[in-house]
């Protein structure tokens, strides 16, 4: 019997420019059909970082040039990158499909809406960087015309920063969940999800917020009750004393261990943390869950326990 699995693309899996994704996304989708091939069921979710900036530089550029255009709000940029990397994804896997014989699979992308609190202490400490580098003068004018907060981004220059709060709910899972049990291969949960959050009645109103996908992609596998949540970064797995002399890779770890090499401070903040938090996470949400860590073209050998990290209980 194969696995309900929820895949967690990272950036090396889409590129830094648009010609870089075109050709990115074919050597993801010949990992990702590998696990298909084995009798898998998978989800994917990825992030944007790239694109979304990509987007919304272009859009600052076009409000520029035409100020009745107005600013686009973070949601619509993070909208607009879900479906663009959702057209070059899914059309590279249902290529890769249809070039190993598997015409049953349909492929789709969900534009998808998180739902976060507003409440969240996250919107009082806004923490992640977002858009283009700016001039201390510019970055004034900017907050002027807009009211975002800017702040000065480690030496490099004036940025943007916005919240980055906890995923409540995953708005569309019940389209994911019904989609993924009829046979589709999903693409959903782009960036970490549109934030969006409740106000009157039953209207959702996007956040200008950016969701960690480590933590959205754990909060759909629970939704879609995974069997394994696969979070892909850069390297083949999880290392305490990283780049020391006293280098360890970690094949296993349990939550616990996982804790306490965090609370040791082993895991990088905005890099293998918040993977490791993730992963803790979805492996103690129900008994006989597991959580892996590794590369992407290391995933099919990974589910077969040869590489990888696992967290499991």
């Amino acid at each position: 019997m194969g696995k309900r699995i929820v895949i967690a693309l990272g950036g090396n899996a889409l590129g830094n420019t648009l010609p870089e994704q075109a050709q990115a996304v074919k050597i993801t989708a010949k990992a990702i059909v590998d696990l298909i091939e084995d009798g898998n069921q998978v989800v994917v979710a990825h992030g944007n970082g790239p694109q979304v900036g990509i987007i919304n530089n272009a859009m600052a550029a076009l409000q520029k040039e035409d100020p009745s255009q107005g600013f686009t709000p973070l949601s619509v940029c993070g909208a607009m990158s879900q479906a663009y990397i959702g057209y070059d994804l899914q059309n590279a896997f249902r290529e890769e499909l249809l070039d190993r014989g598997i015409r049953t699979i349909p492929v789709c992308t969900i534009v998808t809406q998180v739902e976060v609190d507003p409440s969240d202490p996250a919107f009082e400490n806004p923490s992640k960087p977002i858009g283009k580098f700016m001039s201390e003068e510019e970055a004034k004018e900017f907050s002027s015309k807009t009211g975002y907060l800017v702040k000065e981004d480690a030496g490099r220059g004036w940025r943007r920063y916005v919240a980055s709060p906890k995923p409540k709910h995953i708005i569309e899972a019940g389209a994911i969940r019904a989609l993924t049990e009829d046979g589709h291969l999903i693409i959903c949960c782009g960036g970490g999800g549109i934030p969006v959050y409740r106000t009157e009645k039953n209207h959702l109103k996007g956040a200008a917020a950016v969701i960690d996908k480590d933590f959205c992609s754990e909060l759909l596998a629970e939704q879609l009750n995974a069997d394994m949540l696969i979070i892909l970064t850069a390297v083949e797995k999880v290392a305490i004393n990283f780049r020391k002399e006293n280098e360890q890779w970690l094949d296993a770890m349990t939550p616990d261990e996982a804790r306490r090499y965090a609370a040791e401070g082993q895991f990088a903040p905005g890099s293998m943390l918040p993977k490791v938090e993730a992963a803790v996470k979805f492996a103690e949400s129900k008994p006989g869950r597991t959580a892996l860590i590794t590369l992407l073209e290391k995933a099919r050998d990974g589910i077969a326990g040869k590489t990888g990290t696992r967290i499991q209980q």
